[in-house]
């Protein structure tokens, strides 16, 4: 799989775009009608990047998150039935480059967004370095991560066991 590149404008930060206000972002909308069938009808949030950040931040040493369950906490504070997958996906992307972001910058702190892993225990290739970074940062936690096949990135062994409770 290829890693998408995205290019920031001329004097952006990722930490910019973590902090960047849109009039849509916080929003409880209707669940669109081609999504009903896997979320059902009632109200979807479009969260904001921060609350995103907050949620992966929530991720303790020794834990992980799949991004359902990131969806689902986001939707839980907010009193709706489900968070948009969309924007909750271009978010945690935005929540790992500013992490990375702030990485370079010194600090030691950062949002562990390589614990935020798809559903199915597959790593992120979206994530700054791909998979394979990922992969590492993982593994210097003590998880266990086992190669993929073909084209799949790899995946945490045992994940449905380690997950957090956020």
């Amino acid at each position: 799989m290829s890693k998408t590149t995205w290019r920031l404008a001329e004097g952006k930060t990722w930490r910019g775009k973590l902090k960047e206000e849109h009039p849509n972002h916080g929003k409880l909308v209707p669940i669109p009608p081609r999504w009903r069938r896997k979320f059902g009808s009632g109200k979807m949030l479009i969260p904001r990047p921060l609350e995103v950040d907050a949620v992966v931040r929530r991720v303790r040493k020794g834990k992980l998150a799949t991004q359902s369950l990131v969806r689902a906490e986001l939707a839980r504070r907010a009193g709706a039935d489900a968070a948009c997958p969309l924007t909750t996906g271009i978010f945690l992307r935005i929540v790992a480059e500013a992490a990375e972001e702030n990485r370079r910058a010194g600090k030691t702190r950062v949002t562990p967004y390589w614990r935020v892993i798809k559903d199915d225990g597959r790593l992120n290739d979206k994530f700054p370095g791909g998979a394979k970074a990922q992969a590492a940062l993982l593994r210097s936690e003590g998880f266990t991560v086992r190669p993929g096949r073909g084209k799949q990135p790899p995946r945490v062994e045992g994940f449905d066991g380690l997950l957090a409770q956020l």
